[in-house]
């Protein structure tokens, strides 16, 4: 099983580039060729080959295959996912609010030790 770190950063890997940033608007439209999301973009197959390499990892997007073509779409379940590992990574813990607590009531001197 992979720790959740690996898992997070493969999701957010795929949101880190705008031309897959761009593939992902395109998407939104519904199910497309690799061809047709190639006419959209300044890059040659091998290029969007990658990118959707790394997409398809993280889960956001899937493909299948029709004969010689291949075809991508949105996952929503990795959609929900990215969503829950965004809020996971990014809530603030209890012992955080509780620090803040501290550091509000002037007790910086016992969180630093």
């Amino acid at each position: 099983m992979e720790s959740k770190y690996v898992e997070c950063a493969r999701v957010f890997k795929a949101l880190c580039d705008e031309n897959r940033i761009a593939i992902l608007e395109q998407l939104k439209a519904g199910e497309r060729c690799a061809c047709v999301l190639l006419k959209n973009l300044d890059i040659g197959q091998s290029t969007l080959s990658h990118h959707m390499k790394i997409l398809c990892e993280s889960g956001m997007v899937r493909c299948r295959q029709e004969g010689k073509w291949t075809y991508y779409s949105l996952s929503p379940e990795g959609r929900e996912r990215a969503k829950r590992l965004l809020d996971e990574f990014t809530a603030p813990s209890p012992a955080a609010e509780t620090d803040a607590a501290f550091a509000a009531a002037g007790e910086e001197a016992l969180l630093c030790r």
